[in-house]
């Protein structure tokens, strides 16, 4: 039998563990309906004019950007996964495309109307200066007055509500997770047997709150426009709210 070790030595974790199919396995909860229901809420409350240009920073296989263009809006879909990508691409078609990238970087010759950055594809570098590199990304790719979409973790009852232990199977896999919070990261390890190999992937995700967004959005000008708490965009609590979704704009 052979183990199989994700570790951030080689490889930056998610661009190791993102990159497998055991991920989008281990997920596969968050599917097109829900997207479907999210994107209508937000976009009903953006007003976007018909055809704007808009990036899905971090799409994994596009259920977001295929979606955010099926409501008229012309997507561009980018991931460090290649393998996300691939299969995103299947779903390409005129006003809708997908390519690899770091988020950390500007795409050049691009701008756009609105950023979508969503289901916590934020705060996973070892350096906390990658945050500003990714806002400020943002902020270059952004046309004026454009819009900003970051759906985040809940990070504070998320912490006060630590799921130490859990075990899930799904498509006859037993993934057992185990979940760590050192004062600044929240830490999921992964370990499951498929096919007679051992594997453990790490996750590990900042553990940002509103503040700490307000506060890098803010230096970074950006205004805060609204901040909910679920994807149904009802208020933002930081006791009860699942998620933190901000919407920004670019000053």
């Amino acid at each position: 039998m052979k183990d199989y070790l994700c570790t951030m030595s080689s490889k930056e974790w998610f661009a190791e563990w993102f990159d497998t199919t055991y991920y989008h396995t281990l997920y596969k909860n968050r599917n097109d309906e829900e997207a479907e229901q999210f994107i209508s809420k937000l976009l009903s409350f953006l007003n976007l004019k018909k055809n704007a240009s808009v990036l899905d920073l971090a799409c994994g296989k596009g259920r977001h950007s295929v979606t955010l263009n099926k409501h008229g809006l012309t997507v561009l879909g980018v991931d460090l996964a290649p393998n996300s990508i691939q299969e995103a691409r299947k779903s390409q078609k005129t006003g809708l495309s997908f390519d690899v990238h770091d988020m950390r970087e500007v795409i050049e010759g691009k701008s756009f109307d609105a950023i979508f950055n969503l289901f916590t594809s934020f705060g996973y570098f070892d350096d906390l200066q990658d945050n500003v590199r990714v806002i400020q990304s943002m902020h270059t790719m952004l046309n004026d007055d454009g819009i900003l979409v970051i759906d985040f973790m809940n990070a504070a009852k998320v912490i006060a509500n630590l799921v130490i232990k859990e075990e899930k199977e799904i498509d006859g896999i037993q993934f057992k997770i185990e979940r760590i919070y050192d004062g600044q990261h929240i830490f999921k390890h992964i370990k499951f047997t498929d096919d007679g190999n051992d594997f453990h992937f790490t996750e590990r995700v900042q553990a940002l709150k509103k503040d700490d967004f307000y506060d890098l959005l803010a230096q970074n000008k950006f205004e805060i426009i609204r901040t909910f708490g679920d994807f149904s965009l009802n208020d933002f609590d930081e006791n009860t709210s699942d998620r933190l979704i901000i919407i920004a704009r670019k000053n």
